[in-house]
């Protein structure tokens, strides 16, 4: 294990690249650059709140324990190794071209290599201006910054490809925040998160240069990209090939997204990883009642354009985006032709997901119609998702009437049901049962399938409400059993969160709707 303070870092993605090296913070444009050096902005006193012993260990990376070394996972101490820089990127926010954003809270320290020889980018948020701060002061809340350390080892442990969280600390500064640009602005906390990923690369650093017309700039990072995280594809139609990979990873974490009840919120092409994974927890939030139709995004309204039924096809349109911004080194048939391979990849894996949540031992043409009617009687009866998929485990293989099935149900359903409403609960599990008496597996092994598809834990936006308020009173006893919790996603070891929403989370702030900022 060696120390952060000792450590040789490697800095390849900046010594590949043109850069800013002036050091400068003042928010700018920088054409003909892929990222500006940023040093972090010194705080009053850095303070080791969380620390993710699994994920240190997997890195090769001690504890912290001296002041200096965790001075450096909150900004205090940069080490003689290290670059710190903020990546310049674009992107399209809303349907909406946005031209450069860039790393506007985000600094990335270095590249660490593993015992295993993989390297990692080590990345703080929330440690202070950037040259893409943009009219916003680069800082983060301790309410954010532990949704983002939570959620992100929160999704590693459910399955779900995503960027890791090293560290949360505490800044002992307070940050202005407008929680809903509102005008209600107050001041919270302020916290920073280190957060990990072999990279952080996102569909909108594409995007920039394109929309630049840097094609040199363009074609080295392509180059870059495919020889470092792609490195089996070789040959003259490389960057179709390696296109088609980016397309297969982003519909099969959509199908992730879908399996587990996951609202990203935000779907924005710069929070679209180039690796396929979950990047930039902001306004997030799992499924309660199931409704297609939710956006955890009090940005996203009225339009909804990053509900939850609507992701894959945002994933797919953002992947357009992509394909637009390779058009001066790709042939544009073979770029639209390939991102229409989208939708056989996603429907292949999304009824093969759906085959493992409902136990099936295949998945049949009549059994996609029967996936068809699991969506819409649940998008008519909005039973909690996780509940209920959790009851569904357990149901025994024969039903007397429509009242004994809605009372196997109570415990997922947040309102009594209406006479057709168990008409409808009562046909889709006869119909289920129906299909499931016909499986030429056990009925031990498809429950096995099942438990091991359907999450039994979930974050819950209110949960996390809760432990942030603990925190900011001094009291960490929830936010400690969540770090405990999230690690174990299907077992019943923390079944004391095994219930719906609470009423009083319905429509309190924070834990139903959140803004971009969050």
């Amino acid at each position: 294990m060696e120390q952060l303070s000792s450590k040789i870092y490697k800095k390849e993605f900046v010594e590949a690249f043109a850069g800013d090296d002036s050091g400068t913070l003042t928010p700018r444009q920088t054409p003909g650059v892929l990222y500006s050096k940023a040093r972090p902005t010194p705080v009053e006193k850095v303070t080791l709140l969380a620390w993710s012993d699994e994920l240190a260990d997997e890195l090769g990376i001690a504890r912290p324990s001296e002041q200096q070394e965790i001075d450096i996972l909150g900004g205090n101490h940069v080490t003689d190794t290290m670059y710190p820089y903020a990546a310049c990127y674009a992107g399209h926010q809303f349907g909406n071209w946005a031209g450069q954003l860039g790393d506007g809270r985000a600094i990335t320290l270095g590249e660490w290599e593993a015992p295993d020889g993989k390297t990692w980018e080590l990345q703080l948020k929330g440690a202070g201006l950037t040259p893409y701060s943009r009219r916003a002061d680069g800082r983060a809340v301790l309410r954010s910054s532990v949704r983002e350390y939570l959620m992100s080892e929160a999704m590693h442990y459910l399955g779900v490809p995503t960027t890791r969280a090293l560290s949360l600390v505490s800044t002992g500064e307070p940050v202005l925040r407008d929680m809903f640009y509102n005008g209600n602005a107050a001041y919270e906390p302020g916290a920073i998160v280190m957060r990990v990923a072999l990279s952080f690369l996102r569909f909108g650093n594409f995007e920039m240069l394109n929309a630049r017309k840097e094609v040199d700039n363009l074609r080295q990072l392509i180059d870059w990209t495919i020889s470092r995280y792609y490195p089996h594809i070789i040959g003259e139609n490389k960057v179709i090939n390696w296109y088609k990979e980016v397309v297969d990873r982003t519909a099969k974490l959509m199908v992730e997204w879908m399996r587990v009840g996951f609202v990203h919120g935000v779907m924005n092409t710069d929070n679209m990883s180039i690796l396929g994974l979950t990047i930039d927890y902001g306004p997030y939030s799992f499924m309660d009642n199931y409704d297609p139709n939710f956006t955890p995004n009090t940005t996203d309204l009225p339009g909804r354009r990053y509900a939850f039924g609507k992701q894959p096809s945002i994933g797919y349109w953002n992947l357009g985006a992509l394909a637009g911004a390779l058009l001066p080194l790709a042939d544009k048939d073979q770029l639209v032709a390939t991102l229409e391979t989208f939708k056989d990849v996603y429907w292949t894996e999304y009824y093969a997901m759906m085959g493992r949540k409902l136990g099936l031992d295949q998945v049949t043409q009549l059994d996609r119609d029967l996936i068809s009617q699991f969506e819409k009687t649940l998008a008519e009866l909005q039973p909690d998702m996780t509940i209920f998929y959790q009851l569904l485990i357990d149901l025994p293989l024969s039903v007397e009437d429509e009242d004994a099935v809605a009372d196997f149900f109570k415990q997922a359903l947040y309102d009594d049901l209406t006479s057709e409403q168990k008409t409808a609960l009562y046909t889709l599990i006869s119909n289920y049962l129906e299909r499931l008496n016909t499986n030429k597996i056990r009925r031990a092994d498809s429950q096995d399938m099942m438990r091991k598809a359907n999450p039994r834990f979930v974050l819950r936006n209110y949960l996390l409400h809760q432990a942030i308020e603990g925190l900011e009173k001094g009291d960490d006893a929830l936010f400690v059993k969540l770090q405990e919790a999230i690690k174990k996603p299907y077992s019943n070891k923390f079944d004391e969160f095994f219930q719906t929403r609470p009423e009083w989370a319905s429509q309190k702030a924070g834990c139903s709707m959140l803004s971009c900022s969050s």
